[in-house]
Parts: C-alpha cells; sequence; structure tokens
C-alpha cells in the first residue's frame, strides 16, 4: 500500500481555451480496441484479512509471535471462575512453528464450570442451527490421576449456554493430542457479544494443570471450504464480479524487515505447523490464508492470479546487497513452481500435489516486489536479478515492475508496470486523463491501487463519499478508455474491520456480525458487471469539465448493448445529448444510477444510504440524458 501520495503529472490546463460545457456527443460506430478480460478485480493487502475474509473467528488463537509471561500474550482470552491463566514457552512445544502454549490451572475449592473463553474479533457472531467447528490440542504437563470431561461451549457474555459438547480426557496423556467438537447453538443471540469456552468441572479436576495449544473455531465457510473464507463477505467479493486477485500484498509482502517478509513455505500445511508473522498493520497475521488459500479463492472466484513474489526490499528500508539476492530469487522460483510446475519433476509442485491439488493452478502475471519506487536505487539490481532468473525459469509469464515507468531506467525494460495514487476527490479527477498521454510503446499498465482518500482541504475519509466515489469513476473511465494499455486495475484497500481500523476509507467494511457497502464498492461493482468487449470512441469530455462519459460494446451479449457510463462531479444536475450512427438502437434503456450528496456515506447507522436505482429511460439514435448530481450512471441499449 502506497506510504505516500504517488505524484502523476497533473493534466489540468492542458487543452487551454477548450469551451467549458459540452452537451452534445457523437458516438463511432466502430470500436478503437478490444477491452481486456482482466480489467477489473481486486487487491488484497492482508489488512482485515485475520478476523475479516479468514472465516477463523478466535483471536490469538496459537499465540503466535507473542511474549510469553505477558498480559499481551492473552490478548482475547479470559479466565472463567478464577481459572489461573499463563502464555509459556512449553518445553515440549506442539510443533517447532508454534512453541507457545497455554498453561491452565484450576485452583483448590472452586465448584461449577472453571477454565477460560475468548473474545473472538471483537465478537462472534452465533447463528441458530449452524455448526460452528471447533477443535484444540491438550496435554498435562505432568501425568496424573484424573478422568474427567472437558467441556466446550458458545455462551453470551451474560451466560446464557448456547451450544456444547463434551470431550473426555486423562491426566495421563502428556503427549499433544488434537481433539474437536461440533458446536450448534440453540438460538441465535440479539448480539455478537458471545463467548467460545473451554471448561472443567472445578471440584473434579481441583489442583490439575493442563497446557493448550492451537485452537480453532471455524463457521460454515464460503463454498464449505475448508479453513476457509467468511461467507458474508466472500459473496460481497464475489458480486462484485472480479476478474482477477492481486496477493499477497502490498506491505504484507513485503514485511517490516527482511526476517518478517512473506514466505510463501511457511504459510502451507495444516496450522499447526505455521508459525505466522508480526504484521505490517498492528496485528499478528496468522498466515491462515495461505499460498495454497489464495489460488484456491481465485479458482473458486474464477479470477485471474497476480501473483506477487518478495524482491529484496522490507518496508523499514532494507534491501538485500546484491550479492546476497541468491536465495531469495530461489525462494521466488520455487513459489511459482509450487504455483504452477509439474509433480513429477519438481518438488515444490509435488508438495502441491500432496495438499490435494495435483492440477496446476493458472497463472499469467508474477509482480516483482511492491511499490519499489520506495527503493529504487536498489531496485536497479534487484529487478534485473529476480526477472532474468524468473524468464529462464518460466519464459511464458509476464512480470510487472513496481517502481516508477522509466525512472530509474530499468533492464531489461519491463513490459508491465504497477502504478498506484491514493489522491483527493480533484486530484482523482485531474488524473481521469493520465493515461491518454501516455505513449503507445508497447508497455501496458496495471493500475494496482487507487482510491479518493481526501476530501479538497485534506481532510481523511472514514468512509467513501459519494463526491469522491463520482471522482474515481471519472478516473476508471480513463483506464476503460484506454484499455488498449490499461489492462487491470483495483480499488485497494478492499477490507476494514471498524472496531479495529488500520487504514480508512475502504470498499467495504465490516463487523463481527455485518458487512457494509460503501458508495464506492457501488461504483465498482457497477463499472465491473458493465465493462464490455469493446471501446467505442465519442466526443471526448473537456478534461477540465464536470461532466464526463465512456461508451463501450458489449458483444457477447445477443443482441449486442451498447452501454454508456455517465458521471457527474458536481452538486447540479447535467444534460447530455448522445448521437449515436446504429440504424437499429433500443427506444428505452435501463439506467442504474448511483448517486447521493456530496458527502454521502454508507456508514454501520446509515448503510444502505446511497445504493444503485434502476429505471428505464427513452432513447434512441438521438438523445439526452440528465445526470443527476454527484452521480454515476450506467445507461445500457441493445442494438
Amino acid at each position: 500500500m502506497l506510504k505516500t501520495l504517488q505524484l502523476y503529472f497533473s493534466v489540468l490546463g492542458l487543452l487551454a481555451g477548450i469551451c467549458t460545457a459540452q452537451t452534445t456527443v457523437s458516438v463511432s460506430a466502430t470500436a478503437s480496441h478490444a477491452i481486456p478480460t482482466s480489467l477489473c478485480g481486486y487487491f488484497f493487502p492482508a489488512l482485515s484479512g485475520d478476523g475479516g475474509l479468514y472465516a477463523e473467528l478466535l483471536q490469538n488463537r496459537a499465540f503466535q509471535q507473542v511474549t510469553p509471561g505477558t498480559t499481551a500474550a492473552l490478548n482475547a482470552w479470559q479466565a472463567i471462575n478464577g481459572a489461573s491463566l499463563a502464555v509459556i514457552a512449553d518445553t515440549k512445544p506442539v510443533s517447532s512453528a508454534l512453541p507457545n502454549a497455554l498453561h491452565v490451572t484450576i485452583p483448590a475449592g472452586r465448584t461449577g464450570a472453571v477454565g477460560f473463553g475468548n473474545t473472538g474479533y471483537f465478537g462472534i457472531k452465533l447463528t441458530q442451527g449452524s455448526v460452528y467447528t471447533a477443535s484444540f490440542f491438550y496435554r498435562f504437563p505432568t501425568a496424573s490421576s484424573f478422568r474427567g470431561n472437558i467441556n466446550v461451549g458458545l455462551q453470551t457474555t451474560s451466560g446464557q449456554v448456547l451450544a456444547s459438547s463434551s470431550i473426555s480426557v486423562s491426566g495421563s496423556q502428556t503427549t499433544w493430542t488434537q481433539v474437536s467438537a461440533r458446536l450448534r447453538p440453540s438460538t441465535t443471540p440479539a448480539s455478537t457479544a458471545n463467548i467460545f469456552t473451554v471448561t472443567v468441572d472445578g471440584t473434579a479436576a481441583s489442583g490439575q494443570t493442563i497446557n493448550f495449544a492451537m485452537f480453532s473455531l471455524f463457521p460454515p465457510t464460503f463454498k464449505n471450504r475448508p479453513n476457509g473464507m467468511r461467507v458474508d463477505i466472500a459473496n460481497a467479493l464475489q458480486d462484485l464480479g472480479p476478474s482477477f486477485f492481486r496477493f499477497p500484498g502490498g506491505n504484507n509482502l513485503e514485511g517490516g524487515t527482511i526476517a518478517q517478509r512473506w514466505q510463501w513455505n511457511a504459510t502451507l500445511g495444516p496450522l499447526v505447523d505455521r508459525p505466522g508473522r508480526v504484521g505490517d498493520w498492528g496485528y499478528i497475521n496468522t498466515d491462515g490464508l495461505g499460498l495454497l488459500e489464495y489460488l484456491t479463492w481465485c479458482e473458486d472466484l474464477n479470477m485471474e492470479p497476480i501473483m506477487a513474489v518478495w524482491a529484496g526490499f522490507a518496508l523499514q528500508g532494507a534491501s538485500v546487497p546484491q550479492a546476497q539476492l541468491g536465495p531469495y530469487v530461489q525462494q521466488a522460483i520455487d513459489q511459482i513452481h509450487f504455483t504452477i510446475g509439474d509433480p513429477a519433476t519438481n518438488e515444490n509442485a509435488a508438495r502441491r500435489a500432496s495438499l490435494g491439488h495435483p492440477e496446476p493452478f493458472k497463472l499469467k502475471y508474477v509482480e516483482i516486489g511492491n511499490e519499489d519506487f520506495f527503493a529504487s536505487t536498489t531496485y536497479t539490481y534487484r529487478w534485473p536479478a529476480f526477472v532474468n532468473a524468473l524468464k529462464a525459469e518460466f519464459p511464458d509469464l509476464h512480470y510487472i515492475a513496481t517502481s516508477f515507468p522509466s525512472n530509474p531506467v530499468l533492464s531489461p525494460a519491463p513490459t508491465e508496470y504497477d502504478n498506484h495514487l491514493y489522491a483527493s476527490r480533484s486530484g482523482m479527477v485531474q488524473n481521469g486523463f493520465f493515461y491518454d498521454d501516455v505513449a503507445r510503446d508497447g508497455t501496458q499498465y496495471f493500475e494496482g491501487e487507487y482510491a479518493s482518500t481526501t476530501n479538497d482541504a485534506g481532510a481523511t475519509l472514514t468512509f467513501p463519499t459519494m463526491q469522491g466515489t463520482a471522482a474515481e469513476a471519472v478516473f476508471m473511465m480513463g483506464f476503460e478508455r484506454n484499455s488498449d494499455i490499461v489492462f487491470a486495475a483495483s480499488f485497494a484497500p478492499v477490507l476494514n474491520d471498524i472496531t479495529s481500523s488500520q487504514w480508512h476509507p475502504n470498499l467495504i467494511s465490516f463487523d463481527a456480525g455485518s458487512v457494509y457497502l460503501s458508495t464506492s464498492y457501488h461504483a465498482q461493482k457497477l463499472f465491473s458487471r458493465n465493462r464490455g468487449d469493446e471501446y467505442i470512441p465519442s466526443t471526448l469530455p473537456a478534461r477540465n469539465g464536470t461532466l464526463f462519459w465512456t461508451v463501450v460494446r458489449k458483444t457477447s451479449a445477443i443482441p449486442n448493448e451498447l452501454i454508456i457510463k455517465v458521471v457527474n462531479t458536481v452538486a447540479t444536475a447535467s444534460a447530455v445529448t448522445f448521437s449515436l450512427p446504429f440504424h437499429s438502437v433500443s427506444s428505452t434503456a435501463l439506467a442504474q444510477v448511483l448517486t447521493g450528496s456530496a458527502t454521502a456515506s454508507n456508514t454501520p447507522s446509515t448503510p444502505q444510504l446511497v445504493i444503485p436505482v434502476n429505471s428505464t429511460i427513452a432513447t434512441g439514435q438521438t438523445f439526452t440524458y440528465s445526470a443527476p448530481p454527484f452521480s454515476l450512471s450506467i445507461l445500457t441499449l441493445t442494438l
């Protein structure tokens, strides 16, 4: 994610003396170029992955990357009825990846249920009749004669038991054993203030000490994938109609330090073998969402992967010296072999097959690093080290550079660049014609991150506003108009847990129980679902104007569809007349309109303040459309 605003060339004033109002648009009869199917997708920087897209309900489930003996190590855990809790470095850890354990002592004199609970990621949503799958490892550090039950449950914070299951245990069990339970709530609680509990009978277990490790609690997941995605968030992302998925970041790829970088091979296999990492956004990354989960997610949504490899630069400024790049280049080669290699000839591909996916995943694009304009002096040696080795091994793939185009000059010359822009409302509109002025020299561009993040006074937005969304739509029209050189674009960031926000504004906000779709989400969906197959030239809008449009044709539809997008960036309605050269034009069109006041936002208190509204309008070979204030309109005619 961009840490400071990338400066694009200003396009204001390039056409001096242009008229301020253009009301008649002549549309060409023929297309100028095809629109790539990859144009609309999304970027996942791992912000709100844990506790968000990743469906795991327990926070701090495995005590990864915490300091034993500290209060912070017990984040999200609490004692029940006086149990003594401490996170320890276990002398016999559950795995080499997870050295820590929860050390629980049942004090003498306690009666009833004694144990501990987890409050989840700021709550746990529970639904009557749904099955929640719980599991954990346990062992007795010292053998004892205890025989009894561990009770696993779900309850409200007021103590109402919603589901429970008993597991028989023995004090002779001094090696790690994994147990599981299926929990089905008897009712749907009114609140998400619920707790996952693990208890024993205080009298029967008096004085006993038990160690626990690697807890998990999963609700039903998207497409019932094990270790899968949260259903409501996944559905919202699927509804966007994305054609690509850029992963694993972003800053998540780079890591704060070289040691904290994302390492593909540490994100595979059983959860108990994943160490997790200190994340870049104030929380621990469990890496429960690993490389295999990302690639499977691409298959589930039929998305093209745009997969990044770590390229020798970390967020805090460290670059790997040129002479020491070899092992990191090999790690990137191995990552790609895991993704597309032949299990019969490559050990990394064989590992993929052993994890249940013998067929190679599809892969066309590999991104070399992330935002390497922050370390351009070292990218001049890092880029060739990676791209030359990768091209030699995988000559059919496309490799995307992440420095500024032509600054520095890279060798070999990149054929694709990833550009990023976070700007004010006016800055976004001003850059709506940025790609019109880019040379057609064979280079292709990926607008990998963009958003209107501030108002024109410089105040950061908490949620996208309709004014900012309209500005983003102008910028998006530039991608469509210039899709002969722009092959992909993605708003960023995608997800935000409103109870623990690291960045805003975002496309989708959520809490433990609900999902909130922003004005920008609806604009992204309107563009993606109405992208068309070919771009139709028309009279260009004024670069310094307030009303903008593009025209595309959907030849895959029968009959063909002409899709006109219109954006109004000001507080008054604006009329535009379209003159169409086609002999057969429908007399009516479907109008999908997203409009609201300048500061209108979809928030938890007003989640549907601004949503698209459909209507039918009169059209023909010539027709006039009045675009509402601060609006995006999609007009679909048949030909």
